[in-house]
């Protein structure tokens, strides 16, 4: 027997909850962004009459100002969004106790089994409606025999729509599609894959795996398996916890960094939070990995694993700047830079020291951020800043660990 997945995805969400909240700009273009003037600037949400003008989410405000002059801003509430994503969930858990949530605004719901009469298509558009009629938004779901082809049918028909993929009829509606519509095939991707001749799904599924592997590496074999249907993981009982697999935080920065100098600024500035952070979480890290996007919103990710678990800042900061100084020549200018730490275990859990390392000095760095923490605590995070920070306050003048929301998950 085949199983019945769903992924249900919640249509323009977080404009979606605006305008249900404010009832007076429902009939109008609204996007829901960042701060123009820190370049925070970009859709993050649009309703469907603002998709009207081809505004599309990730695109800079300017952009999209340009091509609707009167578009509605709003600034993200997520506390709100929040509360209606565990309402809209409560709602699943009618139908099933497999639910994984996969963000604010998506979640799989394995039906297989569900007490629910109907097949998942059925059960799927009863969802639909009672979203609409309980909630007031829509969604769009998926219906498939695993989560990657439920996750892209919910992306094919939008919105307050099912879309049903089986193993009949996968290659009528799955092969023809780009390939950049496949989970996790990003802009870099997609232009190794044209390089490759490999333009959609279908491409990639009749790909032979060696050749995927040889030029993608693991991904390559990832993509070929999802292009494929052939993905098999399970869907993780509601509520269960998987524990934090890793914290980080990135910006967009206010101007572009030109130099490792300007790099320099705000690494520490991320470092700092991304300690501070794990020390409050109880956690210690060894892989430090850094993304980097530059001013043509190209953007990859590095990562290096250390000999030990850290918390320190000046560890974890040491070591992304030796990764960005590796990796950005050619790149600059950049636009936005991001610092996370995985490999988590709990601070006082057993190791093995390195005999290669002066576990002594480090001991007294974790003393000296402890203390800032609680300095930081006390009278707020601009008591007290590295003097690398006062050379462009520009640069340095915000605090990702205070202003951290929402992080994203990860399919892996």
């Amino acid at each position: 027997m085949d199983r019945r997945i769903l992924h249900c995805d919640l249509n323009g969400f977080y404009a979606s909850v605006e305008c249900l909240h404010n009832p007076k700009i429902r009939n109008f273009p609204v996007v829901v962004g960042g701060d123009v003037d820190k370049r925070h600037g970009i859709i993050l949400a649009k309703n469907q009459i603002a998709k009207r003008y081809d505004i599309k989410t990730g695109e800079a405000l300017w952009q999209a100002k340009a091509k609707c002059p009167d578009l509605i801003i709003i600034p993200p509430h997520f506390e709100l969004y929040l509360r209606f994503s565990a309402l809209v969930r409560n709602i699943f858990t009618d139908y099933s106790d497999l639910i994984e949530p996969f963000g604010i605004d998506e979640a799989w719901i394995d039906v297989t089994h569900s007490d629910f009469k109907g097949n998942g298509k059925e059960i799927a558009d009863e969802i639909r409606e009672r979203i609409k009629k309980e909630i007031g938004i829509t969604a769009s779901v998926g219906v498939s025999y695993n989560k990657i082809y439920a996750k892209l049918g919910s992306d094919i028909k939008k919105p307050d729509a099912t879309t049903v993929i089986t193993k009949e009829n996968k290659k009528d509606i799955v092969y023809p599609l780009k390939a950049s519509d496949l989970l996790y095939v990003g802009k870099a991707t997609y232009k190794k894959l044209n390089q490759l001749n490999i333009f959609t799904i279908g491409d990639i599924a009749n790909a032979d795996i060696k050749f995927l592997k040889k030029h993608l590496g693991k991904h390559g074999e990832y993509l070929w398996i999802f292009a494929n249907g052939l993905e098999n993981t399970p869907v993780s009982p509601y509520g269960a916890d998987s524990g934090i697999k890793s914290i980080g935080n990135s910006t967009t920065t206010p101007r572009d960094l030109n130099n490792m100098d300007d790099v320099k600024i705000v690494a520490y500035v991320l470092a700092e939070s991304v300690g501070a952070r794990l020390r409050e979480q109880g956690l210690k890290g060894r892989v430090i990995s850094v993304n980097i996007r530059d001013t043509n919103l190209n953007s990859f990710t590095r990562q290096k694993k250390l000999m030990y678990d850290t918390d320190c800042d000046q560890e974890i900061a040491d070591n992304a700047l030796e990764l960005f100084k590796t990796n950005t020549k050619g790149v600059f200018p950049i636009r936005s830079i991001g610092i996370s730490i995985s490999d988590l275990t709990q601070e006082n859990a057993t190791r093995q020291l390195s005999i290669f390392v002066d576990h002594e000095e480090i001991e007294k760095e974790r003393m000296i951020d402890r203390t800032v923490d609680m300095i930081r605590d006390r009278y707020g995070f601009n008591a007290i800043k590295r003097g690398i920070m006062l050379t462009d306050t520009s640069l340095s003048g915000f605090n990702p660990k205070g202003d951290h929301k929402i992080f994203p998950v990860s399919y892996f």
